[in-house]
């Protein structure tokens, strides 16, 4: 399992990187995937913002306990978003867009309970626990 240290980097690295892949990629994305451009910009912006508040939180050396819950929270859904995207277009798309967005809720799904299990470390400096 990654430290609590370093699980908020990864975070906030693997949705830039995703982000601005997309985004930077879409046209051929959306014909490889055989999904809409629209909706990989979608999921581009979700990235990029989300980047951005894992980013904010990495940077932070004491976390309020509220605002690790929400980074959880927010992987959590977007794993669940993500599956239902696959589920919406599962005919449509191509087998490397299934696997993108089924990929992608699980790699998110992981960080979630990575991060719900590490929330106490992640919210308190240099990874001690918070009573």
């Amino acid at each position: 399992m990654i430290g609590a240290r370093k699980l908020l980097w990864v975070d906030c690295i693997a949705a830039a990187m995703a982000g601005v892949l997309m985004l930077s990629l879409s046209g051929w994305l959306s014909r490889l995937y055989a999904l809409p451009r629209s909706l990989l910009l979608v999921v581009a912006g979700v990235n990029l913002m989300y980047g951005a508040y894992s980013f904010s939180l990495a940077r932070q050396a004491r976390r309020k306990p509220a605002l690790i819950k929400l980074l959880v929270f927010g992987n959590a859904t977007w794993s669940v978003v993500c599956l239902g995207l696959a589920a919406l277009f599962w005919r449509e798309a191509s087998s490397f867009g299934l696997a993108q967005l089924v990929g992608e809720a699980i790699f998110v799904g992981a960080l979630a309970a990575m991060e719900w299990m590490q929330r106490h470390e992640l919210a308190s400096p240099s990874g001690s626990r918070l009573s």
